[in-house]
C-alpha cells in the first residue's frame, strides 16, 4: 500500500487541489429542474464563483472574509433553509427590501418590477406539450427572462414582507414551478455558496441528451 501511495503520490496531489479549489474558489453546478426555465435548462451545467461574497472555511458554512456583498438579479447557488438541498435562484430582495407579489408581478419597496411585451411559447413539461408565457423583468437596470404558466396551482400573490438583516429573497425565474423563499423560507447569507456566471456545458437529458452547443459559455444574466 506505501509503494502504491508513492506512485500515485501527483495524482492524489492533483485530486485534493481540485478538491479544495471546487469547495472553495469555483465550483459547477449541473441544473436538474425547470425551476430557473427559460435562464437555465435542465441539463445545463453552470458556474459558480465561490469567492463573490465570501471565503469560508473548504467544506463549511464558515465565512473568514467578506468579499462582495449579493445584488439584487444575481443568480445563487445555495443551501436551502428548509432541508439543506443545493437549490439555485434568483435574488430579487436584499436586507432590509420590502417584497410582495400582487397576481404574479413582482413589488420591492413599494415599486413593481418592470415587464416587457409577454409571448406565448408551447414547450414540453415532464413528457406533455404545454402553454407558457414569457416575458423579460426588470429590476433597477437589470433585466432577465422570466415565464408563467397559466392554469398551474401556484402561489401567484403574498403581501407584503421585509427581508431580515443578512437574508435574501430568491425567486426562481419559472415563477410558478419554483420551490423558493415563497415556501422555503428567506435565504440566510451563511447558505449562500456563489454566484452563477456562465453555462459551461449544456446537453438535452429531456430528450436524447444530444449537446445544445449553442448555450456554451453563454453569460447568465
Amino acid at each position: 500500500m506505501r509503494d502504491w501511495f508513492r506512485r500515485n503520490r501527483g495524482f492524489l496531489l492533483f485530486l485534493l487541489g481540485l478538491g479544495l479549489f471546487r469547495t472553495a474558489v469555483a465550483d459547477w453546478n449541473p441544473i436538474p429542474s425547470g425551476s430557473m426555465r427559460p435562464t437555465l435548462l435542465e441539463g445545463d451545467v453552470v458556474l459558480v464563483d465561490r469567492l463573490a461574497y465570501d471565503a469560508k472555511v473548504p467544506l463549511t458554512d464558515v465565512a473568514i472574509a467578506h468579499l462582495g456583498d449579493p445584488a439584487r438579479g444575481d443568480v445563487v447557488t445555495f443551501h436551502s433553509p428548509a432541508d439543506g438541498t443545493r437549490l439555485i435562484k434568483r435574488i430579487v430582495g436584499l436586507p432590509g427590501d420590502v417584497v410582495e407579489m400582487r397576481n404574479e408581478v413582482l413589488f420591492v419597496n413599494g415599486r413593481p418590477a418592470g415587464y416587457g411585451e409577454p409571448v406565448t411559447v408551447r414547450e414540453q413539461r415532464r413528457g406533455v406539450a404545454a402553454e407558457t408565457v414569457r416575458t423579460l423583468e426588470r429590476l433597477d437596470t437589470r433585466e432577465h427572462a422570466v415565464q408563467f404558466l397559466p392554469g398551474q396551482p401556484a402561489q401567484r400573490s403574498f403581501p407584503p414582507v421585509r427581508v431580515p438583516e443578512g437574508h435574501f429573497f430568491v425567486l426562481g425565474d419559472n415563477r410558478d414551478d419554483s420551490a423558493d423563499s415563497r415556501y422555503i423560507g428567506m435565504v440566510p447569507r451563511r447558505l449562500l455558496i456563489g454566484r452563477a456566471h456562465h453555462i459551461l456545458v449544456s446537453a438535452d437529458i429531456l430528450g436524447r441528451w444530444a449537446p445544445r452547443f449553442a448555450r456554451l459559455g453563454e453569460r447568465i444574466r
